[in-house]
């Protein structure tokens, strides 16, 4: 368990670095990083140069903290974040999102690569989420789980509303107006890393989830319970096989390859809900 110093230590350890101050942190997933390389000024801090942050192991997560302007913003970039598959506790996932609450961040904007489980749905698109299924979290995987810090936030979390309204308007204006396609939807959120059965995935589509993937949910919880305001896109990397006997088969390199496709939209959109952010 991590205390309120543990998470002042790295916001100070990244403060050395910086000659600006972030207010908005944005996560990115799998094979989009390279938004990143668009922010000027900008400070590239490794995660291994700061205090307790966890490193990323999976291909297409670069590990650093890019902090600089973006669209008349202060941002902070995670190019790539830690799973939970990869054998860190929930408390370590989450971790950047504390930090950044520590940096006097006020909105997180997370982005992921996900599965199509709705049968509408198509390799590229974009998805806002308007809702999820934390699955671990429902099961005991938690990562407010514990004693729980005042100072941090309140005991019990209320999610019925965990995605920004307003954020959320202001992104499907930013659709209309620039021409992207944008699915609005349910992402469920599985403990990885192996990708889901047929019948799984039969099953999230009966529970009313859109797209299914690994990451996201643990973060908008733990960031709505520090208080902070919550945005997340979805990019739909591949459709989710749901028949047993179907030729195809889910893998990362199609995820990586999507984002290719995906990348220039969801650059787009992301620029778009800054150049105007609702406060």
């Amino acid at each position: 368990m991590f205390t309120s110093d543990d998470f002042q230590r790295a916001a100070d350890g990244i403060l050395d670095h910086l000659t600006i101050q972030p207010q908005i942190g944005l996560v990115l997933g799998s094979g989009l990083g390279k938004l990143a390389d668009e922010l000027n000024p900008r400070a590239v801090i490794p995660y291994a140069e700061i205090p307790g942050w966890p490193a990323s192991t999976v291909h297409g997560h670069l590990g650093n903290l890019v902090i600089g302007g973006l669209e008349g913003q202060a941002v902070a970039v995670m190019q790539g974040r830690a799973h939970f598959y990869e054998g860190y506790s929930l408390q370590q996932v989450t971790f950047p999102i504390r930090v950044m609450k520590a940096l006097g961040i006020h909105t997180v904007i997370l982005t992921n690569a996900a599965g199509g489980i709705n049968k509408a749905y198509q390799v590229g698109d974009l998805m806002l989420l308007e809702d999820h299924i934390n699955l671990p979290g429902m099961v005991g995987a938690n990562p407010l789980m514990g004693t729980n810090d005042d100072a941090l936030g309140r005991r019990f979390v209320g999610l019925a509303q965990a995605y920004d309204r307003l954020l959320r308007e202001q992104a499907l204006r930013v659709a209309a107006q620039r021409g992207i396609p944008l699915r609005s939807g349910v992402y469920c959120a599985l403990s990885g890393p192996a990708f889901e059965t047929p019948a799984e995935i039969r099953m999230l589509r009966a529970w009313g989830a859109d797209a299914v993937g690994m990451s996201t949910t643990h973060e908008v919880l733990v960031a709505r319970h520090a208080g902070l305001r919550a945005l997340a896109f979805s990019g739909i990397t591949n459709r989710a096989i749901d028949q047993v006997d179907s030729d195809l088969e889910t893998n990362h390199e199609e995820v990586l390859e999507a984002g290719e496709v995906i990348v220039p939209r969801l650059s787009a959109m992301l620029k778009g809900v800054l150049n105007n952010f609702p406060t």
